[in-house]
């Protein structure tokens, strides 16, 4: 965008509805405690049937010691990922400046702390002590592949009201799950079938905010509940609270938008439930890692390998792919080692949510 006037000329700060009582929710809620690991398969997993589990994450350090206040005396001169420039490198900020700017900001779609490489850094993997991955997530097959070749799959979110992620499909037909610490998101959900341009913002009506969450909900999202709306694609909606956690299937178009303040943790994942997916699409996809992954898991995990020896990746998986999601890697280097940091107005220039 250009200037500073492009971040705030749709108004979005003044106009865009943020009252918790208008979001219909329509998602079913689980209690971690009261269904096994093999019943949330069975119901949610194998099916790709979206849900909220509560209780996950109860006794996690996060929900005490992730406060903005906390966050920033012991953060403060970290460095976090808030965006690309226009080369593609990373933009890297303090977080002191990054809170300073969200305290005092009303662009239409704030500059939002998703950073993927906190777990690289000295200081900063603390964060990985403060939180659990929940069970029913945990046996990640991506583990048994080389991390410098595994996709970006782990990051620190937080973000202020109308910031987010634009609709899409998480890459190599992954699952995510997503927990809220704190603050509020807005979620709309879609089955993998639902034809990409009646989601997409076209150039025309959303310009250079046409990827922008709160570009999606101000446009896209009244035209769903119109009656002319095919009632097959009719989307799953989701308020987010404080505690609970989003399990996102592999194929699903999904959009998100902040608002409030909101503090968080997502992560990608394949389980040996969504492995035939996975194993189709990074063949196709990722060619590089697949070798290398395949070998590890024959050593490892045979039993996965041999589902793996049976699948033919020519065969459609039945998920849709979305190769303009920011999260995908169409090489096989998952992101840039070369990074740029500077200052807030410097680098407004493309935002990675």
């Amino acid at each position: 965008l250009k200037g500073s006037h492009g971040w705030k000329k749709m108004n979005y700060a003044t106009t865009f509805e943020r009252n918790l009582d208008s979001v219909h929710d329509t998602v079913e809620r689980i209690d971690v405690h009261s269904i096994t690991h093999r019943e949330f398969i069975k119901q949610y997993e194998k099916p790709l049937k979206p849900v909220v589990l509560t209780g996950a994450m109860d006794s996690w350090p996060a929900m005490k010691k992730w406060t903005i206040e906390r966050l920033k005396r012991k953060y403060k001169n970290q460095r976090f990922k808030c965006g690309e420039d226009d080369e593609g490198y990373s933009v890297k900020v303090k977080l002191k400046h990054l809170l300073e700017y969200m305290k005092h900001q009303n662009d239409d779609s704030p500059l939002y702390i998703f950073d993927g490489s906190f777990a690289e850094r000295s200081k900063k993997k603390r964060l990985l002590r403060n939180y659990r991955i929940p069970e029913y997530f945990r046996d990640d097959l991506f583990n048994y592949s080389e991390e410098k070749r595994r996709p970006p799959h782990r990051w620190f979110v937080l973000g202020p009201a109308r910031s987010g992620t634009g609709i899409h499909i998480d890459p190599l037909g992954t699952s995510a799950w997503n927990s809220l610490v704190s603050g509020h998101k807005r979620w709309a959900l879609f089955p993998t079938t639902t034809p990409r341009e009646l989601l997409k913002v076209s150039g025309k009506l959303g310009g250079n905010q046409r990827d922008e969450a709160v570009t999606w909900f101000s446009i896209i999202y009244p035209e769903t509940q119109l009656s002319t709306w095919p009632q097959e694609f009719k989307p799953l909606e989701i308020l987010q609270k404080p505690g609970e956690t989003v399990f996102v299937p592999g194929g699903w178009w999904h959009v998100v938008v902040n608002l409030d303040m909101t503090i968080a943790v997502t992560q990608n994942f394949c389980t040996p439930t969504n492995f035939h997916i996975v194993w189709s699409k990074t063949v196709r996809g990722r060619p590089k890692l697949s070798k290398q992954w395949y070998e590890t898991l024959k050593r490892k995990r045979p039993e996965i390998a041999k589902i793996a020896d049976g699948i033919d990746p020519n065969k459609s998986t039945g998920l849709a792919s979305d190769s303009s999601s920011s999260s995908s890697s169409d090489s096989d280097s998952s992101s840039s080692s070369s990074e740029s940091s500077s200052s807030i107005e410097d680098d407004r220039k493309r935002k990675h949510k």
